[in-house]
């Protein structure tokens, strides 16, 4: 049993508890906080007030923007120790003065992460999570890209997208990749998704594409190109020796940054 936690707390675990189950409850909250059902009540009167949660009858949900956020959440954390190692391999790809295009990607928000201190770089995107990850970075000028939102993702899509694309011109476009099938084919979950990446492709001097091992050998909806398309395929060390064998005579540089590890 929960004792005496700080309502911040309370709510916070609330939160957390909404996004593994479909629903909570005032009184089997109450009995675990140990607390009144007014407390919780009130508990959920702050959620509400925040838009995060949204009152049922005795209990309450997630509202989609949290759901949504959680969701988003969970896909940045996934293989996050491989993803930071990519990303700092492809930091080390950049130079002052440079024009860049990054996508959707969550290894691509690592790298924004990375750019804060970035000097006179312009960086092209169709993320929302990218622009608001470098919107205070004073050497860094951000183009965000207009288009159609996507469901279920803080991006940008569709045919204004692609014309808004067609404008520029850079030195270097980071992509990930849902999937990178046997063949070395490039793969997105959704058709839309593909199209942006071809035409940032298709804009960039060079294009470097980041994924970790986890989507190698896989496949996905929509093909968007392959690995003799681009300039550098960065990945990590857990990347199959027998695909990457594969992948390297279509003439990409493969690039297995070490994956750091916590300590004890």
């Amino acid at each position: 049993m929960v004792k005496k936690l700080p309502s911040a707390a309370r709510q916070a675990i609330i939160r957390d508890r909404l996004a593994q189950q479909p629903g909570v409850s005032i009184t089997e909250l109450a009995q675990e906080f140990a607390v009144s059902e007014m407390t919780i009540r009130r508990d959920f009167d702050a959620l509400e007030e925040k838009l995060q949660i949204q009152r049922t009858h005795g209990g309450a949900v997630l509202t989609e923007r949290m759901m949504f956020e959680f969701d988003y959440r969970e896909r940045r954390e996934r293989n996050r120790a491989e993803k930071c190692a990519i990303a700092a391999e492809a930091r080390k790809l950049i130079r002052p003065g440079q024009r860049l295009m990054l996508d959707n990607g969550t290894t691509s928000l690592e790298l924004a992460a990375l750019l804060k201190d970035g000097e006179r770089l312009t960086v092209v995107t169709p993320s929302l999570a990218v622009a608001s990850e470098l919107q205070h970075a004073s050497g860094v000028e951000v183009v965000l890209l207009g288009g159609v939102l996507r469901e279920g993702s803080p991006d940008l899509t569709g045919p204004l997208t692609e014309h808004c694309l067609e404008m520029f011109t850079v030195d270097l476009a980071f992509q990930g990749a849902d999937a990178i099938g046997p063949d070395g084919a490039i793969y997105n979950v959704d058709m839309r998704l593909a199209r942006v990446d071809r035409t940032m492709r298709r804009v960039a001097e060079r294009c470097c594409i980041l994924a970790d091992h986890t989507k190698l050998g896989r496949t996905a909806l929509a093909r968007s190109g392959t690995l003799a398309d681009v300039d550098i395929f960065l990945t990590d060390t857990g990347a199959p020796s027998a695909l990457l064998k594969r992948y390297a005579r279509l003439g990409v540089k493969i690039v297995t940054p070490a994956v750091l590890t916590a300590q004890p």
